[in-house]
């Protein structure tokens, strides 16, 4: 085993560790996804949860959204009631594990909770700052859910259906449905261990990209209609008001999938969607290169012409 993955197993022990003295001990434990939960983010959270239910412990699990709910493609998800409000965490947990959060400022609200707690970050992003006190951060893994499996297994909790369809979610989501190059002869492994506990993957599936309300639809071809391409920056892009979301009837994490479409335009390497979300324009990103991305959005000129764009 190389140095890195020597590094690896040492902080997963860490972790399993610190999970372990906080069960022991009866401290309460906060899971935290990000902003704006993905797939891979809540998937792994709840999974988590749900293995620490199951040792006698009454975890809770949140999130910065605004409002809080969860997205409409995840609402199959178990776990649930151990979500809370992020305004309602007026204490400060015995121990916070921030899943799939690069950086602290992902956390939004939530950020101001891990002052005074012994703070764990699990995630696969290679960006990731190491923000926490205990940090397992793992590039390799294809999923921050994959990483969570391992630290379930260690803690002696059974995988049942309801914690293999989260894992599912978070490995599906972040593997682009097993065609992105994280998809690995290990990834296979786990999703078939995953799919042995009888977990309907098809529903899942449709769930997460099959089904949408047929105001996306039509939101969608408006949004592609607007789309630019700009060969000298081999990117593609458009964007999304706050206006053409209301006027669809839909809510902004309902759009996640919008990118993933303009993304498959042949000229272009780079695929950019600017969303706005209240006052606030937010940016995705998707490259089919490793890193192109990083440097070609930079260097597109979007940000400094005037915004919001003209139709």
């Amino acid at each position: 085993m190389s140095d890195a993955r020597d590094l690896v197993a040492g902080d997963r022990a860490a972790v399993v560790a610190a999970l372990t003295a906080a069960l022991d001990a009866g401290d309460d434990i906060l899971l935290v996804a990000h902003v704006n939960p993905d797939g891979d983010s809540l998937g792994s959270a709840l999974a988590l949860a749900l293995a620490l239910r199951t040792l006698g412990c009454r975890p809770r699990v949140s999130f910065d959204a605004e409002p809080f709910a969860v997205p409409r493609t995840l609402h199959f998800l178990a776990g649930q009631e151990l979500l809370v409000d992020p305004v309602t965490i007026t204490t400060r947990p015995g121990l916070v594990v921030c899943l799939d959060t690069a950086s602290r400022s992902r956390l939004g609200r939530l950020a101001r909770i891990t002052s005074g707690s012994l703070v764990v970050v699990v995630d696969h992003q290679a960006s990731n700052t190491r923000f926490g006190d205990l940090n397992l951060v793992d590039s390799e893994a294809a999923s921050t859910s994959a990483m969570v499996v391992d630290l379930i297994d260690a803690l002696g909790v059974a995988l049942d259906a309801d914690l293999a369809a989260a894992i599912y979610t978070g490995l599906v989501t972040d593997t682009g449905s097993f065609r992105f190059a994280a998809t690995t002869p290990a990834v296979h492994r786990l999703a078939a261990r995953l799919l042995a506990t009888g977990i309907r993957h098809d529903l899942i599936s449709r769930a997460l990209w099959d089904t949408h309300r047929f105001g996306y639809l039509k939101l969608l071809g408006e949004v592609l209609g607007r789309a630019r391409l700009e060969p000298e920056h081999d990117l593609a892009w458009t964007w999304c008001a706050q206006a053409d979301l209301r006027n669809a009837g839909l809510d902004y994490d309902e759009i996640e999938g919008f990118i993933d479409t303009l993304r498959t335009a042949s000229e272009a390497e780079v695929a950019l969607i600017c969303k706005q979300e209240g006052d606030v324009w937010k940016v995705s990103v998707r490259s089919r290169g490793a890193s192109t991305s990083v440097r070609c959005a930079p260097a597109s000129g979007v940000a400094a012409t005037a915004w919001p764009p003209a139709s």
